[in-house]
C-alpha cells in the first residue's frame, strides 16, 4: 500500500469511527451494507474495504461471512487475557464447552439482574427498554442481535465492571456458536412468544427496582434458553444421523441378493 493509499485508509477508518459514535452504534450492531456505507462516506468500495480491514485488525469491527460487519465488544486488557483467550482455547478444542459458558451465565446474569434492579439510572432503564423493543422486530437476525444488547444493557445497569466485562467476553465467545440457535429461536413463533414474555418479566422487575424478582426472572429465562438450544442441537444431530442411514430400497435389494445367493 502506498503512503497516499495508507493515509486515505486511515482517514476512512477515522470517519467510520465517527459514524459509529454519531449513529450510536453499540457492540453487536451491524454497519450499513458496503454499498450504502461507501455512498454515505463518499469513498470507493476498495477504500472502504481497506479501512474496514484496518479497524478489524485493531479490534474495533468484526466481520461475519455472509452476515455483514459488526461493532465488536471492546474488552479491557485484563478481560481479554484472563477471560476470553483461555475460554477461546477451550472452545476451539471442544465446542461443547459452550454449554459450560451458558451454565456460568446463570450465576453471572442472576447477579447483573439483581444489581441492575438496585442501581439502574433513568438512562439505564431507557436503554433497557429500547433494547427490549428492538427484540420485537420480525427479522430473526436483527432480533437475535437485539437480544444480546438487551442482556448487555442489563449488565451495564449493574454498574459492576467485572460483571460487565465478563458478560461481554461470554457473548463474544458465544456469538458464532450460539448465533444460529438464537436465530432459530426467533424464527419459531411459540419460542419467540416465550422469549418476549421472559424479557418483559426481567425488564419489568428491574424497572420496579425489585431485585429478587429480577434475579428469579433472569434465572427462569436462562434455563429456558439453555434447554431450547440443547434441544435444537439434539434435533440437528438426530437429523444428521438419519441422513447417514443407508437407503431403504438399497438395503432391501441387497438383502434380496443375499437370499438369492444363499439359495444357490
Amino acid at each position: 500500500m502506498t503512503a497516499t493509499a495508507e493515509r486515505l485508509s486511515e482517514e476512512v477508518a477515522r470517519r467510520i469511527r465517527t459514524l459509529i459514535r454519531e449513529q450510536g452504534l453499540e457492540a453487536g450492531m451491524r454497519l450499513p451494507a458496503e454499498r450504502e456505507l461507501a455512498r454515505r462516506l463518499g469513498v470507493s468500495r476498495n477504500s472502504l474495504r481497506e479501512a474496514i480491514a484496518k479497524l478489524m485488525s485493531e479490534g474495533v469491527l468484526l466481520s461475519r461471512h455472509g452476515g455483514g460487519t459488526f461493532v465488536r465488544w471492546q474488552h479491557e486488557a485484563w478481560s481479554e487475557q484472563r477471560i476470553v483467550q483461555p475460554l477461546k482455547t477451550l472452545l476451539e478444542d471442544d465446542p461443547d464447552y459452550s454449554f459450560d459458558i451458558l451454565e456460568a451465565r446463570h450465576a453471572i446474569e442472576a447477579s447483573t439482574a439483581w444489581h441492575a434492579a438496585q442501581r439502574a439510572t433513568d438512562a439505564d432503564k431507557e436503554k433497557i427498554q429500547l433494547c427490549f423493543d428492538a427484540t420485537l422486530v420480525e427479522d430473526a437476525d436483527l432480533a437475535s442481535q437485539a437480544d444480546v444488547r438487551f442482556h448487555l444493557a442489563i449488565a451495564e445497569a449493574s454498574h459492576n465492571v467485572v460483571l460487565l466485562q465478563t458478560m461481554r467476553g461470554f457473548f463474544d465467545l458465544l456469538q458464532s456458536s450460539v448465533k444460529q440457535s438464537r436465530q432459530r429461536m426467533y424464527q419459531a413463533p411459540p419460542v419467540f412468544k416465550q422469549l418476549t414474555g421472559q424479557h418483559q418479566a426481567i425488564m419489568d422487575a428491574i424497572l420496579a427496582a425489585d431485585a429478587p424478582r429480577a434475579r428469579d426472572a433472569m434465572m427462569a429465562h436462562l434455563s429456558f434458553v439453555h434447554t431450547t438450544i440443547r434441544q435444537f442441537d439434539e434435533d440437528q444431530a438426530r437429523r444428521a444421523r438419519i441422513t447417514r442411514l443407508p437407503d431403504e430400497r438399497h438395503t432391501q435389494f441387497s438383502g434380496e441378493k443375499d437370499d438369492h445367493f444363499r439359495s444357490q
